[in-house]
């Protein structure tokens, strides 16, 4: 499935950033699938939406190493 990330002009991943299309496929090889939203914010990293054992789970994840910064339930 495509996902086109919402990045506005003013919030733009470093340039030492890992390729988007490899940070959701680890996330999708660690049991995150649907990924269903992406947005980019300069203060927090990747913003993803994405289900994981049924259950909707909003990630930040830092664009330059690929971590998960934080997994949370979403309402």
């Amino acid at each position: 499935m495509a996902i086109a990330p919402s990045v506005s002009a003013d919030d733009k991943p470093p340039r030492n950033a890992k390729p988007l299309s490899e940070i959701i496929k680890n996330l999708e090889n660690t049991g995150y699938s649907p990924i269903v939203d992406v947005d980019y914010d300069d203060n927090q990293g990747w913003e993803i939406k994405a289900y994981r054992n049924n259950q909707k789970r909003e990630l930040k994840v830092n664009p330059v190493s690929g971590d998960i910064l934080s997994d949370k339930q979403e309402d």
